[in-house]
């Protein structure tokens, strides 16, 4: 069996970025070649948007580094489906059309409309807890 393939959710990228805890722990083994990460350009155009938020008060610095990091380690996707399993919030459904597309086995999130779905076909939505003890 390969290495596992994962979609992290914006709010988890976010998190890895700004604390320690489970979402630092997952892009650490992404770092290190234990995971496969994947992004699609959609997903990366928000994480840009989310991290000039002010409330994160991250300096350009720290944004900049961040972005190439993940320019870097993840495999960028052209979501070439489009997907509407999730009427509650649509935005989310990029998630789901990224994680399709680069075949996934797991998309890594805090959103309760992408867990709740708990499957889509084979992949596994997950908490980052839960995707660590598996």
């Amino acid at each position: 069996m390969g290495k596992r393939k994962v979609v992290l959710d914006t709010n988890i990228l976010i998190s890895a970025l700004g604390w320690n805890g489970a979402p630092h722990e997952i892009l650490r083994r992404v770092v290190e070649g234990e995971i496969e990460l994947f992004i699609s350009y959609e997903q990366f155009e928000e994480l840009s948007r989310v991290l000039d938020y002010p409330r994160f008060n991250f300096t350009y610095e720290q944004k900049a580094r961040f972005k190439a990091l993940i320019s870097e380690i993840a495999t960028m996707v052209k979501a070439s489906v489009k997907v509407t399993a999730i009427k509650d919030d649509p935005s989310d459904n990029m998630i789901l059309e990224c994680a399709l597309v680069a075949n996934a086995d797991y998309v890594v999130s805090g959103d309760k409309h992408i867990l709740t779905l708990r499957r889509f076909g084979r992949i596994r939505m997950v908490k980052p807890k839960e995707f660590l003890d598996r």
